[in-house]
């Protein structure tokens, strides 16, 4: 399993946009994609789970990856998170 932190940047917090990116990306893989934002957890390949987050600006989700693809999972949803959340 990988696992990183990231910062919600953008003004609106995790929206519609971020997150329609993030479930672009997290459905490109087959491993199991979570954010966790504090006790709350959201399959990121479903954009409404990772809209009930309610993630705002900065504020700190962690990203989960498990999986036989994991590693390169990882890398781009970690490259991703630094652009667009």
């Amino acid at each position: 399993m990988r696992q990183f932190d990231c910062i919600v940047t953008s003004e609106l917090g995790l929206h519609a946009r971020p997150a329609g990116l993030l479930v672009k990306e997290a459905n490109r893989f087959a491993s199991k994609v979570t954010v966790k934002f504090g006790d709350k957890c959201a399959d990121a390949k479903k954009i409404f789970s990772l809209l009930g987050l309610g993630a705002k600006q900065g504020e700190s989700v962690s990203i989960l990856i498990d999986g036989e693809d994991e590693d390169e999972a990882a890398s781009a949803l970690e490259q991703l998170a630094q652009e667009e959340l």
